[in-house]
């Protein structure tokens, strides 16, 4: 049942552009599956996403069709397959070779059968004396090696280089670690690590950012004690120090002009000791109910919510907050730890990206007070949509300037702005650009 679960969720991903998460976790309710089984479906899903294009270069090797020819539903059944084999010690080469064969069948593919059983006991059988991937042509040898888009990898060499873009790509295929931030308005992290590993959760500080634990063996979240009293929530390191850059304090005001699912609104009202106001706004209504259910869990006052287009001007709001922050909607290239399938999603949309971060960042500004800070933040790596599109602001808005921020060590003071990044932070990408309305 995992297996077939598992391939109704790559088919969903690629026929209907559902994101991995979601249908993942829609697909397993909707099979009941066991804890084990999720936990099954769940590898296998990531798993291939994440190994996606070396898959289909081995599949490829095997098959008298090219991969990308194949019939949906035929191609993500070899990939499953192939991922058991190559990657899954545990699951005997047979049992992945006739599990596949048997999806054939079930998804009425029973013709291709055949060529499923044949493909696969290949790969069995050489999977010693795998092919060499060409690597005549860098990018494109990267680009198969580590599954990530060509175009990327060709964005990323001249920014990084050869050695450091291949260790950002292995660190795109890796698990992130869950990291929960502490809620200091009502605990601290050893109360909350002592909680915590009543309940079988292992919980350790981490190494360098304050009243945050690193969290394993977590089964489901929402039936732990320690999270349902709001003692901590789940958020990535990265964007509560984008919280920390701005330097928010107890008693301003700040407006969080996209704010879904929450996290840096709650990161600035705990910053605040719960003494200020954070009008945490979003342009869907529907999102809205989660931050205002995260806040009354971790029982958050100052945190109220609306809907709003961030693009739109408000004229009541207009030099009213002390801080305004833009987490820009982007293209997720720096979470690909989290959704390995991001970076399969088309161009275009992430092409019109940097028009829509600068719309909003632009509106944003008139309701900075002077003296107040704008900060801009996204959780991509690339330089069209993070400091392109800063720099481009700054110049058409001489009344902001950059301004120095200091984060906890190793990373330490920042000139105005930041670029997180997977392989050396061990968080997000993830980028920060602090400004400052003149006085």
């Amino acid at each position: 049942m995992s297996r077939e679960t598992a391939l109704r969720v790559l088919i969903a991903c690629r026929t209907n552009g559902a994101w991995a998460d979601a249908a993942l976790q829609a697909q397993i309710k909707r099979a009941a599956l066991s804890r084990r089984d999720a936990a099954l479906c769940s590898r296998l899903v990531y798993g291939v996403l994440q190994n996606q294009l070396l898959l289909d270069f081995y599949i490829g090797t095997y098959c008298s069709q090219r991969p990308d020819h194949l019939q949906p539903p035929l191609q993500d059944i070899l990939r499953l397959g192939a991922y058991q084999i190559l990657y899954l010690e545990k699951v005997p080469d047979s049992a992945a070779v006739n599990s596949s064969v048997e999806l054939a069948k079930h998804m009425k593919r029973g013709q291709a059968a055949g060529l499923v059983n044949a493909v696969l006991r290949k790969l069995s059988q050489n999977k010693d004396r795998l092919p060499a991937i060409p690597d005549q042509d860098e990018a494109k040898y990267l680009s198969i090696r580590y599954s990530h888009p060509k175009w990327l990898v060709k964005r990323l060499l001249p920014i990084l280089g050869r050695t450091e873009t291949e260790v950002f790509l292995a660190c795109g295929n890796t698990q992130p670690p869950i990291t929960a931030q502490i809620n200091t308005c009502r605990t601290t992290a050893e109360r909350t690590a002592e909680a915590l590993a009543v309940e079988g959760v292992r919980a350790e500080a981490h190494p360098w950012m304050p009243a945050c634990l690193l969290l394993s063996g977590t089964g489901d979240l929402e039936h732990v004690e320690a999270f349902q009293s709001g003692s901590f929530y789940i958020q990535d390191p990265a964007a509560r120090l984008s919280v920390m850059a701005s330097g928010i304090k107890p008693g301003e005001r700040m407006l969080d002009v996209c704010a879904a699912p929450g996290g840096k609104s709650f990161a600035a009202a705990i910053q605040m000791g719960d003494r200020g106001t954070v009008l945490a706004c979003d342009i869907h209504q529907n999102k809205l109910k989660r931050i205002h259910d995260g806040a009354a869990r971790l029982g958050l006052q100052s945190i109220e919510t609306t809907a709003v287009d961030g693009r739109i001007f408000r004229a009541e709001w207009e030099g009213r907050f002390d801080l305004v922050l833009v987490d820009a909607p982007c293209s997720g290239l720096g979470i690909i730890r989290k959704k390995p399938d991001i970076r399969y999603k088309k161009l275009d949309s992430l092409f019109a990206m940097p028009v829509i971060q600068r719309a909003i960042l632009d509106n944003a500004a008139r309701y900075v007070r002077p003296g107040g800070t704008l900060l801009y933040s996204t959780c991509t790596i690339l330089p069209e949509e993070n400091e392109e599109v800063s720099d481009g602001f700054l110049s058409e808005h001489p009344e902001f300037l950059m301004t120095p921020f200091t984060l906890p060590e190793p990373i330490g003071t920042c000139n105005g702005r930041m670029t997180l990044w997977p392989h050396r932070h061990q968080t997000d990408g993830f980028y920060i650009c602090r400004m400052t309305r003149r006085p």
